[in-house]
C-alpha cells in the first residue's frame, strides 16, 4: 500500500484535488510553479521516511460559531490527499450508510432530505451533539480503530507523522473532562485533530464509526443519522429513546467523548434545528441567525462593492452560494426579502 502512495501517479492525483478551487492562492500558486520538483521532492521524502510535517496557521471563524481552524502548508495537504487516496476505500465500505460528513454523495442537503424523510414516518426524535468534538478526539484511540485495517507499517508511520504533528493544536480550546476509566495521567493524553485538514474530516467518520454500529446494532434504532458530531434517533415510543438515552451516553466514554446535556426526546413536529436549517415534517425554514448573519455580509460586500474593493463577480458569486444553500428550504420569501433590502438601505444600516 505504501508504494502505491508514494506513486508519482497518486500523488499527482492528490495535488489536483488539494488544488481544486485554490490555485489562485499564493501558496498553491507557488507550489504549482515548480510542480514538478516539488511533487519529486515530497515523494522522496515519503519513500525514505524523511518527511515531517510543517506547523500550522491558526485562525478563527464565526459561522456558524466561533471555531479554530487550523491550516496545514499545501504541501502537507497532498501529502493528506495522497494517505486518503488509498485509505478511504478500506473504510467506506464498513461505513453505515446514514453517516453523511465528508463523504462522496453523502452532503448537507442528502442528510437534511434524510432527516425530513425520517420525520414524517416517526413522532419522537432524541437529539445528541458531542462537547468539544474535533479538540476532545484522542490519538491513542483513534490509532487503534486505524490499524484495525490498516496493516502496512509504513502507512502507519505517515499516519502517526500526521497525528503528531496536530498534537496540542487545538489545547487552547480545550476544557479537560475526565471520566471513570482516568489514571493520573490522563491530562497528558495526546488529543485533537485540526479543523481544516482533510484528515481529521475523514477520522472524525473513522473515530465515530464503532459508535454508528452500536446504536444500529446493539440498540437496534432503525432510524439514526449522524452528520459529523451532530446525530439523531428516531422512534415512535418515546419511552424507547430514554431508555437509549443513558446508554449512549455510557457508550461514548470508551472513545473519551460526552454530550451536551439536557438532550431529551421531543415530537418533530415541534422542528429539528439540524445543519443551519429546522426540519419539520412538512417545510424546511433556514435558521433565523443565518439570515441575519446573510443580511450583514451582504451589506458589507456591497459597500465593499461600491468602494472598488471587491468586484462584481466577487459579490455575485457569494450571491450564488448563500441562495444555491437556502433553496434547500421553504425560503422563496427570505432570499426576497434579504436581497431586495440589501438594495433598499444603506449599508451602514
Amino acid at each position: 500500500m505504501y508504494e502505491q502512495l508514494c506513486s508519482w501517479e497518486n500523488l499527482l492525483l492528490a495535488y489536483k484535488k488539494a488544488s481544486r478551487g485554490k490555485r489562485g492562492h499564493p501558496n498553491v500558486a507557488a507550489f504549482e510553479h515548480r510542480l514538478e520538483d516539488n511533487l519529486c521532492m515530497l515523494r522522496e521524502e515519503l519513500i525514505k521516511q524523511t518527511y515531517t510535517p510543517g506547523g500550522y496557521v491558526s485562525f478563527y471563524i464565526h459561522e456558524p460559531k466561533r471555531r479554530l481552524i487550523s491550516a496545514a502548508p499545501f504541501r502537507d495537504r497532498v501529502a493528506h490527499h495522497a494517505l486518503c487516496n488509498l485509505i478511504e476505500p478500506l473504510f467506506e465500505r464498513s461505513f453505515i450508510a446514514d453517516s453523511y460528513a465528508n463523504r462522496v454523495e453523502k452532503g448537507t442537503h442528502r442528510a437534511l432530505d434524510r432527516c425530513q424523510r425520517l420525520t414524517r414516518r416517526y413522532r419522537y426524535v432524541l437529539q445528541f451533539d458531542i462537547q468539544q468534538f474535533f479538540p476532545a478526539i484522542d490519538h491513542a484511540i483513534l490509532r487503534g480503530v486505524l490499524s484495525r485495517k490498516i496493516s502496512d507499517l509504513q502507512v502507519l508511520w505517515l499516519i502517526d507523522q500526521i497525528l503528531a504533528s496536530s498534537e496540542g493544536v487545538l489545547s487552547e480550546v480545550y476544557k479537560m473532562v475526565y471520566f471513570p476509566q482516568d489514571d493520573l495521567f490522563a491530562s497528558a493524553r495526546p488529543r485533537g485533530l485540526p479543523i481544516g485538514n482533510l484528515t481529521s474530516q475523514f477520522w472524525a467518520n473513522v473515530y465515530l464509526n464503532p459508535f454508528d454500529h452500536f446504536v444500529k446494532r446493539e440498540l437496534g434504532c432503525p432510524a439514526y443519522l449522524r452528520y459529523v458530531d451532530d446525530f439523531l434517533l428516531f422512534a415512535d415510543d418515546k419511552s424507547l429513546l430514554w431508555g437509549w438515552k443513558p446508554a449512549i451516553v455510557e457508550w461514548l466514554t470508551r472513545l473519551r467523548l460526552s454530550v451536551h446535556p439536557g438532550a431529551h426526546p421531543r415530537p418533530v413536529s415541534e422542528g429539528i434545528p439540524f445543519l443551519g436549517f429546522i426540519v419539520c415534517p412538512n417545510r424546511r425554514t433556514l435558521k433565523r441567525r443565518k439570515g441575519i448573519n446573510f443580511r450583514r455580509r451582504l451589506r458589507a460586500l456591497a459597500a465593499q462593492f461600491t468602494e472598488g474593493i471587491v468586484t462584481l463577480e466577487q459579490l455575485a458569486a457569494s450571491v450564488r452560494g448563500w441562495i444555491n444553500h437556502a433553496r434547500y428550504g421553504n425560503t422563496v420569501g427570505l432570499r426576497k426579502v434579504l436581497l431586495k433590502s440589501a438594495c433598499l438601505f444603506p449599508a451602514s444600516q
